[in-house]
């Protein structure tokens, strides 16, 4: 089983600030997030912390990053993530995104052309 999640706040376990979200759409608070990713297949665990950002995510981004992540894994293509380029292709995508209608159709779709908008990474 592997996955991939993002929470909100000081402290990793902090599960209960998963969606905190401000009418503006951008993610409360200035204490930054967790990545949690379960790497490999029986259950290897790992947090990444993160919080050295100049403002505010929007929470359309964060869950747009959130079904990218999830789709290359996937399709087995993390290895993507060491291509620092196909990486800000992908972002610049996500990115560019309006802050509409956010359903699950809806990410996995942008997801989709995400990828296909990054081209494939370097050999």
């Amino acid at each position: 089983m592997t996955g991939i999640w993002i929470t909100w706040g000081k402290h990793s376990w902090n599960t209960n600030s998963r969606g905190m979200y401000t009418p503006k759409g951008t993610v409360a608070g200035r204490d930054g997030g967790w990545m949690h990713m379960t790497l490999r297949h029986p259950y290897e665990d790992y947090r990444l912390r993160f919080d050295q950002h100049a403002r505010p995510y929007r929470a359309v981004d964060t869950l747009r990053l959130e079904h990218l992540l999830r789709r290359l894994i996937d399709e087995g293509n993390l290895h993507l993530l060491g291509d620092p380029e196909w990486v800000g292709r992908a972002v610049a995508y996500l990115a560019d995104g309006k802050n509409s209608w956010i359903t699950n159709r809806a990410l996995r779709r942008v997801a989709a052309e995400a990828v296909a908008a990054a081209g494939p990474g370097s050999p």
